[in-house]
């Protein structure tokens, strides 16, 4: 396995096998908080090594949206991932295209079009879950079969772990994973046999796991302290990734207000995260899901995008659920975030995980009275409203980690999709269990045998 990409962090995960002269990449994305051609996985280290299928486990920008820039480089590759991830790359992509226009401000990389997203959507192949099929290395012209099989992954619609089969071996890629119900998205499924090798993310692996209550719990807990804003006359910005936590945050909310366990309130929503809901819906009967009746598009929300004034979302209290989840400058969350600070009966919730060199990380350390700056350019802030925590995991917790690695009871595990802390401990954690292990921390650029 040859990492050129994510390894020891989360952004632009891409890992390179060549099993019997098939070259598969698994995953292909950018890094959210880079730029350039360090935004990208490092491609140079696939030249003159084959280069036959690209396997893509979800549509998140850092697994999904240096795809085009592969495309670029070779593209005779054949793109394979779900049907619904090739649904959801379809709006994440030309997404992408007018992110990437405003932040790329050189000549570093080419920026790719709304045109090339469309003829790449139209080329990828996609394969059901569970049901294994075979590809074969034409750049090496390789006579032998590689079986593979998609899991879901239970982290978003459409996410897969990926299976693979060659000469009585095996090798399991978990892609980002989660082992216990969402609101939406239910636990994870996994091949009822042992694997070989394991290459496994370790998001929180540094996380302790009683600081992450069970999703119902948290939500509880989170309306609890919403309701005591709006008491208040006060309003909640909640900064959510579009496409995942958008979902399952909003049927939350609806959910809470359904048991009036939260006041009926306005909720506003808006971007690509509008179009996602109708892919969660339309997929609903064709997918494992908590509740195949409910429609987020049932929900009755407004657009935040209908609102002139940002000072009009204080008018009355409401909820607003805005990308981006990290606070990116430029996005919704980060225009309302400004806003939200100067209002001392309001409150900034965040819900997920924030990267550090993130405003999002920066709001989400932040208190009354704090001074911060949200940008190393911005002017200080004075931090007037409430800002708390939650913690609604789309990953697996650190135990939920070690629980899989059990089941799947590897010989071979390489730990990626985390940093330096959270690989420690889930190495030290398998080594502690089971010294029989034997345990790689992925670096990008580093081959590692898999023999």
């Amino acid at each position: 396995m040859l990492p050129i990409g994510g390894a020891n962090e989360i952004g632009a995960n891409s890992y390179y096998l060549n099993i019997a002269g098939t070259g598969i990449i698994l995953d292909c994305g950018m890094h959210p908080q880079k730029t350039g051609l360090a935004a990208l996985p490092q491609f140079d280290l696939l030249n003159n090594l084959p280069v036959d299928y690209v396997l893509i486990t979800h549509a998140h920008q850092d697994h999904l949206s240096a795809l085009p820039y592969l495309v670029q480089r070779h593209p005779y590759i054949k793109i394979i991932t779900t049907p619904q991830t090739r649904a959801l790359a379809e709006l994440t992509l030309h997404n992408s295209v007018s992110i990437l226009r405003g932040q790329i401000e050189n000549d570093e990389i080419k920026i790719y079009s709304h045109e090339e997203v469309d003829l790449l959507i139209q080329s990828i192949d996609y394969k059901e879950y569970e049901k294994t099929f075979e590809i074969t290395g034409y750049s090496s012209q390789s006579t032998e079969t590689v079986k593979v099989t998609f899991f879901d992954a239970g982290h978003i619609l459409g996410s897969a772990s990926i299976f693979i089969e060659h000469d009585g071996k095996s090798i399991y890629y978990t892609g980002d994973i989660n082992n216990e119900n969402q609101m939406l998205q239910p636990q994870c499924t996994m091949p009822k046999v042992k694997s070989d090798i394991l290459i496994i993310e370790t998001t929180y692996g540094s996380t302790d796991s009683q600081k992450l209550l069970s999703w119902e719990k948290e939500s509880e807990r989170m309306a609890l302290s919403i309701n005591k804003i709006f008491n208040n006359n006060g309003s909640v910005l909640i900064p959510v990734f579009a496409l995942g936590k958008m979902q399952e945050i909003l049927a939350t909310l609806w959910h809470l207000i359904e048991k009036c366990k939260l006041v009926q309130t306005d909720i506003y929503i808006g971007g690509v995260g509008e179009k996602i809901n109708r892919v969660y819906d339309y997929n609903r009967y064709v997918v494992r899901r908590t509740d195949k009746e409910f429609q987020l598009n049932s929900i009755l929300t407004k657009s935040f995008y209908e609102i002139k004034r940002t000072n009009d979302f204080f008018k009355h209290p409401c909820i607003v659920l805005a990308a981006s989840g990290m606070v990116i400058a430029g996005t919704p969350s980060y225009k309302f975030a400004k806003q939200w600070l100067s209002q001392k009966n309001s409150a900034i919730f965040t819900v997920g995980y924030m990267e550090e060199t993130t405003p999002g990380y920066i709001l989400a350390n932040a208190k009354r009275k704090d001074k911060i700056k949200l940008t190393p350019f911005m002017e200080p802030m004075d931090v007037k409203c409430s800002i708390k925590n939650f913690k609604f995991s789309a990953h697996a917790k650190r135990e939920g980690l070690l629980k899989i690695v059990q089941k799947i009871n590897p010989q071979k595990i390489i730990l990626v999709h985390g940093d330096p802390d959270s690989i420690d401990w889930v190495g030290a954690a398998i080594l502690k269990k089971d010294k029989s292990k034997i345990v790689y921390a992925a670096e990008c650029g580093k081959k590692i045998s898999l023999i």
